[in-house]
């Protein structure tokens, strides 16, 4: 026989989880990290309205961090300036974060020189971002125990960086690049340049006399219009095949007898 529903103890499960899931929230707000309520870190530079979500990552040399204007800097970030924590690491900012920034949850910077960010860059989850690797010169001593290589790192305005993405040091991406999830980029990557794999090359890129090539395969999302709202966004996705079409057409006639003399 089915058991019988306590509907007391199911009342009271309800209640305690949406009391845990308000203090939750409570605490994300409370403890993420802007420039009006910074906490503990005294980072060289933040910016208006950037945040960083709790709970935060390491962060660690934040003197020689600057943080440009309206960032968001995910839950679990990693942020770090030198190679441990209470160096004194000179004037100069190690790792520059530029305005408008977007570090995905569970990303790394890992700045022990110079790494630079350039305005508009948005990184997806799990990207590794480092200015240092591991050396194995000396065959007879361990590989954690030698000194690293340390190369400055530089992504250029506009990039978009996927997913689980590693940026190794001495990488310098250009304007607008793109790196495919999961993809290793060392060297140079131009200007509106798609690369992939492991290592990364370039699959794509755009250059102003031939466009993109190869081709893209599909056509480019169309942005809306400003002065659409949401209601008629929502009577447009509630139309048929066939009124969709009689609109997009009547639409067409209107434009093209607009444009006439």
């Amino acid at each position: 026989m089915p058991t019988r529903k306590n509907t007391f103890s199911s009342w009271r499960r309800r209640l305690a989880q949406r009391a845990v899931h308000a203090a939750w929230s409570w605490v994300q707000r409370t403890g993420s990290v802007t420039a009006e309520h910074p906490g503990r870190f005294r980072f060289g530079a933040i910016g208006t309205g950037t945040r960083l979500a709790f709970p935060l990552g390491t962060v660690f040399g934040e003197p020689w961090i600057h943080l440009g204007a309206h960032c968001i800097i995910g839950e679990q970030v990693t942020l770090t300036a030198g190679l441990m924590p209470d160096l004194d690491l000179g004037p100069d900012p190690i790792l520059r974060i530029g305005d408008g920034v977007v570090l995905g949850r569970g990303s790394h910077v890992v700045a022990d020189t110079t790494v630079t960010l350039g305005n508009d860059c948005y990184i997806g989850p799990y990207v590794y971002i480092t200015s240092t690797n591991h050396s194995y010169d000396d065959p007879h001593q361990p590989v954690g125990k030698q000194w690293p290589r340390m190369e400055p790192v530089e992504i250029g305005p506009g990039c978009w960086i996927g997913t689980g993405a590693v940026i190794l040091p001495g990488a310098r991406l250009g304007r607008n690049a793109v790196v495919a999830a999961g993809s290793v980029v060392r060297g140079e990557v131009p200007d509106h340049a798609v690369v992939a794999g492991a290592p990364a090359r370039v699959v794509r890129r755009w250059t102003p006399d031939e466009g993109w090539q190869p081709p893209l395969r599909t056509p480019p999302p169309v942005p809306i219009p400003d002065g659409v709202t949401s209601k008629q966004l929502i009577a447009l996705d509630e139309l048929d095949e066939e009124a969709a079409a009689r609109l997009s057409a009547l639409g067409e006639t209107q434009r093209s007898q607009g444009a006439r003399p």
